[in-house]
């Protein structure tokens, strides 16, 4: 019998650590499966998932630019993936429907709390951005009964817009008050590039985590700048990667991988 098909569909997708990080849950479960990257054209996501699966593919990942088309594509939603209006998993269900969910915010939320040991009961925590990514991880987030959850970004229109779809605050990326927050996390795509959100350093004061989505080699210019300005500790996205990877595995193939050993391994960077 031919091991199980899965994939992760992206454009760009060659940088994907998806197929390394899959590989190795497959390894702790003591089976097999096919995994493998496939570069979606711009407007195409939909012909190209339905392939997909028509060849018989199991699950698929879906990261930028898709993550909207795979939730409006899906036959199913679930309440997360409804919520954030973007899909990261896709399920193929034993009537051959596809369901789509969204574990990016139970990555976040696992990375936080158990891998770094930051409870986010009660904390401030502060939002930068209002893309997709920040769709896909309010709702776990006030799930975690936060003291307050606020969201600001360059365009301020869009922090309003969530801030009101949501039930959340927005504000303004210049006004925000110095030691206002517990805990910021960036969800802007700027230190990619090496920018970082045009924040008052005064913000960071009382930060116990300033936490970056993004994820390098080395420290993220978002980082070294939460730490310049006097955050207590700063991290970047790589645990949040595989702990929703570790969801997508598991409601696949109803397996719970360990996520230590392979966090592990990428920060040593053996793969």
């Amino acid at each position: 019998m031919p091991a199980p098909r899965y994939a992760v569909f992206g454009n760009p997708v060659a940088h994907s650590r998806s197929p390394a990080i899959h590989q190795m849950f497959a390894a702790q479960e003591g089976t097999a499966i096919e995994y493998e990257r496939l570069l979606a054209e711009p407007g195409c996501f939909a012909q190209a998932a339905a392939a997909f699966f028509a060849a018989g593919g199991m699950g698929a990942n879906v990261t930028v630019p898709f993550k909207t088309d795979a939730c409006a594509w899906a036959d199913s939603l679930s309440e997360r993936a409804s919520a954030a209006g973007a899909a990261n998993t896709l399920i193929k269900q034993a009537d051959g429907r596809i369901h789509a969910d969204n574990t990016d915010g139970l990555g976040l939320v696992a990375d936080i709390s158990h891998n770094f040991q930051v409870a986010l009961a009660g904390k401030h925590i502060l939002l930068i951005g209002a893309g997709g990514a920040v769709r896909g991880v309010i709702l776990p987030l006030l799930e975690c009964r936060s003291a307050s959850l606020t969201i600001t970004n360059r365009t301020a229109a869009k922090a309003q817009e969530l801030a009101a779809i949501f039930g959340i605050r927005a504000a303004e990326l210049g006004e925000l008050p110095a030691a206002g927050f517990d805990i910021i996390i960036n969800a802007t795509s700027g230190s990619l590039s090496g920018q970082v959100p045009a924040i008052a350093p005064a913000v960071f004061a009382q930060c116990e985590l300033a936490y970056d989505m993004a994820y390098g080699r080395e420290p993220t210019a978002f980082m070294r700048f939460a730490a310049e300005s006097g955050a207590g500790r700063s991290a970047d996205g790589l645990g949040m990667l595989v702990e929703q990877a570790a969801e997508s595995y598991r409601l696949w193939r109803g397996f719970s991988p360990k996520t230590a050993p392979v966090l592990a391994t990428l920060r040593a960077g053996e793969i």
